[in-house]
């Protein structure tokens, strides 16, 4: 029988809210946003298929808004017919099939300015997320975002966030990628190679009217 690949996260349940330590920003007892603990999650996979040579595990949110002319904006709302793109929160590649898990708060354990530096780590190299793009052009928070930066969805946003934590097996031992790659350049490496995937997902808003 072929083995089944199976992704689990601690912390909450597949398909359920994500609690705020796991993210970048929290709903603000004043004002909207405060920074949180953005500790990244405990993440485990078993059941990899026969060839396996590495792994690859990608988190992202395929809600973001597409124009930002209302993010964030007092008085406005993001409506939840604007058309989404996708931002992508860890990227991680050349995973060695000996490891099953990264531990809780081992990419991620504070919020640090200007990002984290990606590449080489002992569960596998890390790319950018988009915070790198988020915080472009500002002067206290602009820099290359390496690993895990967690939610922080518009406060203004009409629908909730769902963030996909997926991991795949792949027949290369590499996928070549260096420097400030991103979740596309992996995706894109990684076509033709995946032996099997699975997700864990979670939902996230920063908007109390919306119910995450």
């Amino acid at each position: 029988m072929t083995a089944q690949l199976n992704v689990t996260i601690d912390g909450w349940n597949d398909g359920e809210e994500i609690p705020g330590r796991f993210a970048f920003g929290v709903q603000a007892a004043e004002g909207h946003v405060a920074l949180s603990t953005n500790i990244n999650p405990k993440i485990s996979w078993s059941g990899a298929p026969e060839g396996t040579k590495s792994l690859a595990l990608i988190c992202h949110d395929p809600d973001v808004p597409s124009v930002g002319d209302d993010v964030n904006q007092e008085g406005k709302t993001v409506p939840a017919d604007l058309p989404r793109v996708d931002f992508y929160h860890w990227v991680v590649v050349d995973i060695d099939p000996s490891i099953s898990a990264i531990e809780e708060g081992d990419d991620s354990s504070e919020i640090v300015a200007k990002g984290k530096t990606p590449g080489p780590q002992a569960y596998g190299i890390t790319g950018v997320n988009n915070y790198t793009d988020w915080f472009a052009g500002d002067a206290d928070m602009g820099g290359t975002y390496g690993g895990y930066d967690g939610p922080c969805p518009p406060w203004n946003d009409s629908i909730v966030h769902h963030y996909h934590f997926t991991v795949y097996a792949l027949d290369v031992e590499t996928l070549g990628l260096s420097g400030n790659f991103g979740g596309p350049e992996a995706l894109a490496a990684m076509e033709g190679h995946v032996l099997a995937k699975d997700s864990f997902v979670g939902t996230y808003s920063l908007n109390p009217a919306v119910k995450a």
